[in-house]
């Protein structure tokens, strides 16, 4: 029996309208509407076509798919925080917290294998929050504090070179993908307390992705469970400052940035920042924006820094964009290479299980689908004899 709730799920991870499926398939929106609501099986024409638009397997339809059968979803796409200039639509929100909910239950799956350390991340939060609900701190001291706070949990050292490992490390899930070009990132909390950074796969340097990484773990330490989706334009702005505020402090503390700062000899000249950006792996427009925000510079300078900022076409392409190397997520890949290089699981099999192809796969995890190609037909260590070292007499 064709199981219409299946469609809707992968369609609504996919992006697609009922109308935009009813083209590609060349039928009536109707048609959709009935195939999802179990009025009407889809003929085999379009089941084929459903499975090759999908990278799916026949069977994805005709049984349940690999999300939780507990009947609750562990995503709520309203605490989606976007870094982002505009609120996104609700069709765009409601893909990326399905391919959130697929992602959640598929490391469900492959953690039947595996046993994580305690989640950091989430204790830091704990802490944090304590904080921010027994102070009577203003808003910007409450951004700063915080930011020192998680800075000096999660041990980060002199610079910033490491942030993404280190997220991971701590507890963090972090994937990349094309989420189009007014989004760099975005991040969640899922209900079963997973943190979620998904980070926009068209970022253009080190420094960037560096200030994307720091912007969400604000949002994830500081606006936890807001429902950033029902916020008024003015209100959503004001969250994103201050997770823009967090950022800042947290990848460039006072103390520890002075004695840097202090060196430069003409710090309104943005040639001069190009040591302190390697150090730190922070846009030379970060770090001047922090030394004027602290008082280092005043505004006359900070004036003439940004006016040779735009003569020297620096707001577009900075010096060491592309020799500074841009981190990717490895965790989940680690998580899965380990698996499937000790035999623990074996590719097909998984596949098998969740009923989709490796295409699938290799877009809802973010990894190339060069990293499969190499588990393909390789079968799962089996105990055997040979493994007691036992020998003939």
């Amino acid at each position: 029996m064709f199981v219409g709730n299946n469609l809707t799920n992968i369609r609504i991870l996919h992006g697609y309208t009922r109308k935009q499926l009813a083209d590609r398939l060349q039928v009536s929106e109707q048609s959709v509407w009935q195939y999802e609501n179990g009025y009407t099986t889809p003929k085999l024409e379009v089941i084929n076509n459903l499975k090759r638009i999908f990278s799916v397997k026949s069977k994805y339809f005709f049984s349940e798919d690999f999300l939780d059968k507990d009947g609750k979803s562990n995503i709520d796409a309203n605490h989606i925080a976007y870094r982002a200039d505009v609120i996104s639509s609700i069709q765009k929100t409601q893909s990326e917290a399905m391919h959130l909910e697929y992602l959640n239950s598929f490391l469900k799956i492959i953690e039947e294998r595996i046993q994580y350390p305690p989640n950091e991340i989430a204790l830091l939060r704990d802490k944090i929050i304590d904080y921010m609900n027994n102070t009577q701190d203003d808003r910007k001291t409450i951004m700063n504090k915080a930011a020192s706070m998680a800075r000096d949990f999660l041990e980060l050292g002199p610079t910033n070179v490491n942030l993404l490992f280190v997220l991971e490390k701590k507890g963090a899930f972090i994937l990349e993908k094309a989420i189009g070009e007014k989004i760099d990132a975005y991040s969640l909390w899922s209900k079963d307390n997973r943190p979620y950074i998904m980070l926009g796969s068209l970022k253009k340097s080190a420094a960037r992705r560096n200030f994307d990484l720091a912007h969400e773990l604000g949002h994830l330490l500081l606006h936890y469970k807001v429902e950033f989706t029902t916020l008024e334009k003015k209100v959503y702005r004001q969250y994103e400052k201050e997770a823009d505020t967090f950022a800042e402090t947290f990848l460039l503390p006072e103390k520890e940035f002075k004695k840097d700062f202090v060196l430069l000899s003409r710090n309104s000249n943005p040639d001069s920042y190009a040591e302190l950006k390697k150090k730190w792996a922070v846009s030379i427009q970060t770090l001047a924006y922090r030394a004027h925000a602290l008082g280092y510079i005043d505004y006359q300078k900070y004036r003439y820094f940004n006016i040779q900022l735009n003569k020297k076409g620096y707001k577009n392409s900075e010096p060491l964009d592309k020799q500074l190397k841009i981190n990717r997520p490895g965790k989940i890949r680690s998580i899965l290479e380990l698996l499937l290089e000790e035999g623990y699981i074996e590719l097909e099999s998984l596949l098998d299980r969740l009923k989709v192809d490796v295409d699938f796969l290799s877009n809802l995890l973010g990894l190339d689908i060069e990293f499969f190609k190499k588990y393909e037909n390789k079968a799962v260590k089996k105990f055997s004899v040979k493994d007691l070292n036992i020998k003939a007499k």
